[in-house]
């Protein structure tokens, strides 16, 4: 049997170690492109043209290529689906657009790792005492850097709430496909999760926002434009695929913990493109989110 170049190996490996990098990096933009199309259609309407939009481009390379449909494992496919987009996505951007702070709503879901290590039992995980170490200090991290952007003005109990949903959202999300159906063909399953999370967000969005089929709530900027091609294919393909990824191969605690460097990775964005203030304490912030992280991820 014919076996692999030592050089092939090598760059496999190298390949993976950088796949949690472009991840983050990834589903940094996700505040970057909320600031870049909200302002001109509503967020639940924003998100349907967003989960359209992948089945688009997936659907016919689904049939084009005969990929597997995951039988018998379809229904978990699409309750994950509909928690890791449809509630996730939904919570957070609606509420930004009612007033809730950038900076806060990080903060408040940067509490995923958390409650994803308090839950690792039921996966039959184990957190370590370096770990739990970790999760502290990403969380620290976290707080310094939106520190100075975390705002009281515009907040309400709606807000919160909306966060704290999403927060539940994305975290039960993480746990349930982790243990249901961790594996299966991504372009499939992600035709799954996107169709099952329109489902959910359609009926809402008309009672909601007015939705109709001439599309009338949209203002078709250039700015809005590009912001929804980036969210279809940068972070519900690109950016999806790597983190179904990452939960294939790794524990659910690693895995949530690189949430962290989220905000950190982002403020850094938000300073470049739009010269938001960018403080020495957010920088302390960032140091202590990475160090956090790989007491986490560490072997």
């Amino acid at each position: 049997m014919m076996q692999s170049p030592p050089g092939t190996s090598r760059s496999r490996q190298l390949l993976m170690s950088l796949v949690p990098l472009l991840f983050v990096l990834i589903w940094s933009t996700g505040f970057i492109v909320a600031k870049f199309g909200l302002p001109y259609a509503p967020p639940l309407t924003f998100l349907l043209l967003r989960f359209t939009g992948v089945l688009i481009v997936l659907l016919p390379l689904v049939l084009l290529f005969r990929a597997p449909w995951p039988h018998g494992r379809i229904r978990h496919v699409a309750v994950a689906g509909v928690l890791l987009q449809a509630g996730y996505l939904a919570g957070v951007w609606c509420a930004i657009k009612i007033g809730m702070p950038a900076g806060l709503s990080a903060l408040i879901v940067g509490l995923q790792p958390i409650l994803t290590a308090f839950a690792a039992p039921l996966l039959g995980e184990s957190v370590r005492g370096r770990q739990w170490v970790g999760l502290a200090l990403g969380l620290c991290g976290v707080g310094l850097v939106v520190a100075n952007k975390i705002s009281l003005i515009g907040l309400s109990t709606a807000s919160i709430g909306l966060c704290l949903f999403a927060l539940l959202c994305i975290t039960i999300g993480t746990l349930y496909q982790k243990r249901y159906c961790a594996h299966f063909d991504l372009r499939t399953g992600t035709v799954i999760q996107f169709a099952a999370s329109i489902v959910v967000v359609l009926p809402f969005a008309v009672a909601v926002e007015g939705l109709d089929w001439h599309l009338g709530n949209i203002h078709w900027t250039p700015q809005f434009i590009a912001a929804l091609l980036w969210s279809v294919l940068a972070l519900s393909i690109g950016a999806i695929f790597l983190l179904f990824a990452l939960i294939r191969r790794s524990a659910a605690t690693s895995v949530t913990s690189l949430l962290y460097l989220t905000p950190p990775t982002t403020a850094v964005m938000a300073w470049l493109m739009f010269g938001e203030a960018f403080s020495l304490i957010g920088a302390l912030g960032m140091l202590v989110g990475v160090i956090g992280v790989a007491f986490v991820v560490r072997k």
